[in-house]
């Protein structure tokens, strides 16, 4: 009931806002489908075309609409370039010194408040309702729906745990890829669209606009912001002050915001209170930090009716075009010092991974009267809410994050060997990095190397990958390099993003994703029948025999594992390749390698 009231106040709120602009007689061609429902639908993908040329010929000197990308569908990938400067170019945005903001909607298309809000909030600015004289300070690069295919599958129970629009999208593409997932690895022709358009225009923010899932509570909207405990630690002062600037924006327009994702700590029980988190680079939130610009996640509240998501959703799009009008040559400049300062990062610690330490303060947060009780269907825990009953929870919050992972990058920087070079070459170039191929070899160079002591490989797939978990170490050797090697800086603006790709501690590192399964295969080894004669030919030697034994007493998983005792051999035998398990990319302390 108090959501339906909410949900009736912010249409009314909506229809304020919109009222003026029909008084001005707007261009009905402007109108989106969920505007024209009262905000209980949303229109099919059809309508961005429709929509974008509407805009381009009601602004003719303030909109460009572009296609980046073609889906695997084959589906255009559309996006406005909104701005009253002039520069509608990323070359034009470059020569006048503009800030770019990117707004993403869709990248889950069945959480469409972004589509529907973003045209209604380029609307009334470009009407000059809204953030007046803004846009002459600045480019907005939106695009309304990243996840193209997911959008078409239009169902209505597509997200039953959300209240509207009516029907909607899906989570995943076509290739049933989870593009939140794909930043790293960019296995997903849209994802590597929205790289190149993120190399191309350089937005100083990208803001990823999404509809939580979880529990019921009065809060209807969080923000996030890396940098903002990741990445260059100045940019993440900047972003933190960014990040409570939105928040008292939305608080005076009427939202009840969250600085953190509200997940909790225990899914079946609210008293457990919550985890703060920092997403790792494969989200869009832990990527753009790598790269020394901000990235934006803004959650609506999936219990909350459409009309109030989009309003908040609208707002938020506002707010930020202000706050970028008011301080973006600002964060260009910190974003320049913050290049600088990351191209002296060679030989200094990266950041893999965070995590929360179990220090909690008690807070108190806007939820609802609740029970829990046992589940028929599950036999676990079933939680039932009660609107009617606003309750104020007293609860843990645990916000202190620290470094859970992380790893010295070289002097030099990183080389790949030339049976992978092509693969990771595309790869880095969708990322921005600077690498060079060697073209002559070069003979007994000091490298480090790593060799996979141990591989666990997941037994089911996970965005088309089979990730890797591996163990082992650093250690330093001399070893030809060939030429056709791609040598990869660590000096550069990209430095924490190359740590990120080839550390192999990453969660996110192309080890961990599979990109080098092929090397982390065993070496052959030796016939059982052939083992035989061989081991017991070894253990003839003292110290073979001691230690043999030893790992017998000390690792019952060895103990068991009959392929392990062979290797324990095999690797003693002349036939061993001294490479198995060997991951095809070296560190090096030389930052001019093959000049």
């Amino acid at each position: 009931m108090r959501d339906t009231l909410a949900g009736a106040a912010a249409l009314a709120a909506l229809a304020a806002a919109v009222t003026p602009a029909m008084a001005q007689k707007v261009n009905p061609a402007l109108v989106t489908e969920s505007e024209k429902s009262g905000f209980k639908r949303t229109g099919r993908l059809a309508e961005v075309e429709v929509l974008n040329d509407a805009f381009v010929r009601a602004y003719p000197d303030a909109v460009r609409a572009i296609t980046f990308g073609t889906s695997p569908e084959g589906r255009p990938m559309r996006a406005l370039v909104v701005s009253r400067s002039g520069a509608l170019t990323p070359e034009a945005a470059r020569e006048r010194g503009l800030p770019v903001i990117l707004v993403q909607g869709g990248i889950h298309a069945g959480e469409i408040d972004g589509k529907d809000a973003g045209y209604l909030a380029l609307r009334q600015m470009l009407d000059g309702q809204a953030a007046p004289g803004a846009l002459e300070k600045q480019v907005v690069v939106f695009v309304p729906v990243y996840n193209v295919d997911g959008h078409e599958r239009f169902n209505r129970w597509n997200r039953p745990n959300q209240r509207g629009p009516e029907e909607g999208g899906i989570r995943a593409t076509a290739q049933n890829i989870n593009l939140n997932r794909d930043y790293i690895k960019a296995d997903a022709p849209e994802t590597r669209a929205m790289l190149r358009l993120i190399d191309a225009w350089d937005p100083i923010v990208y803001t990823d606009l999404h509809v939580t899932n979880g529990a019921n509570f009065e809060h209807d909207v969080s923000v996030q912001i890396e940098p903002g405990v990741a990445g260059d630690t100045t940019l993440a002062g900047v972003g933190r002050s960014l990040r409570d600037s939105i928040l008292a924006r939305l608080s005076k327009q009427g939202s009840l915001p969250l600085p953190f994702y509200p997940s909790l700590a225990r899914p079946d029980d609210p008293a457990a209170g919550f985890v703060n988190s920092v997403y790792t680079p494969r989200y869009s939130t832990g990527y753009s930090q790598l790269r020394n610009r901000f990235s934006i996640l803004l959650e609506t509240h999936s219990w909350k009716e459409y009309p109030v998501r989009v309003r908040i959703t609208r707002n938020y799009i506002v707010d930020l075009v202000e706050e970028t009008a008011a301080n973006g040559q600002a964060w260009l400049r910190e974003a320049r010092a913050a290049d600088d300062r990351a191209k002296a990062m060679a030989g200094q610690d990266v950041v893999l991974d965070w995590k929360a330490t179990d220090k909690a303060e008690m807070i108190d947060f806007r939820g609802y009267a609740y029970t829990r009780t046992p589940s028929a269907i599950t036999g676990g825990v079933l939680i039932r809410y009660d609107e009617t009953k606003p309750q104020i929870w007293r609860v843990p919050f645990r916000d202190e994050l620290v470094p859970s992972i992380t790893a010295r990058l070289p002097l030099g920087g990183y080389v790949v060997q030339p049976a992978y070079a092509d693969a990771v070459a595309p790869l880095l170039e969708l990322h921005g990095i600077s690498f060079r191929r060697l073209d002559k070899p070069l003979a007994a160079t000091d490298v480090e190397t790593y060799r996979a002591d141990k591989v666990a490989l997941d037994a089911m797939p996970n965005e088309g990958r089979q990730r890797a978990k591996v163990e082992g170490e650093w250690k330093s050797e001399r070893r030809d390099i060939p030429a056709g090697s791609l040598f990869v800086p660590s000096g550069q603006p990209g430095a924490r993003l190359v740590g990120t790709l080839f550390e192999p501690a990453g969660p996110d590192s192309l080890l961990a994703w599979g990109q080098f399964n092929n090397a982390l295969q065993g070496g052959g080894g030796l016939p059982a029948y052939v083992a035989e004669d061989v081991a017991l030919a070894q253990l003839r030697d003292p110290a073979i025999m001691a230690e043999f034994t030893q790992r017998l007493t000390r690792d019952p998983a060895f103990a068991r594992d009959q392929r392990a005792r062979i290797e324990f051999f095999a690797r003693r035998h002349s036939s061993w390749n001294p490479d198995t398990r060997l991951y095809p990319v070296f560190r090096v302390a030389n930052p001019k390698l093959g000049e």
